[in-house]
């Protein structure tokens, strides 16, 4: 199993999840073990550089002139 650029971030959180489930187990050889937490590494970082590209772009809204507007969404204090 090894990570594709072009892999939904859908399909890699689904397939992160599957790699923690078996790490969880925890009748996985050592070996076996390793290469499950590396690919899920790998998927864990392309997913954070998913989100952080998808923010960057929600940042910025299209006025209906057609000229680009900061935005930020702020979140409630609780």
């Amino acid at each position: 199993m090894s990570v594709k650029k072009e892999i939904s971030f859908e399909k890699a959180m689904q397939e992160l999840e599957t790699i923690v489930g078996k790490l969880e187990e925890g009748d996985v050889p050592l070996e076996e073990a390793i290469s499950f937490y590396k690919e899920g590494m790998k998927l864990s970082k392309l997913c954070h550089d998913k989100l952080t590209n998808v923010e960057q772009e929600m940042e910025q809204i299209l006025k209906d002139n057609g000229e680009l507007e900061s935005f930020s969404v702020q979140e409630d204090e609780n």
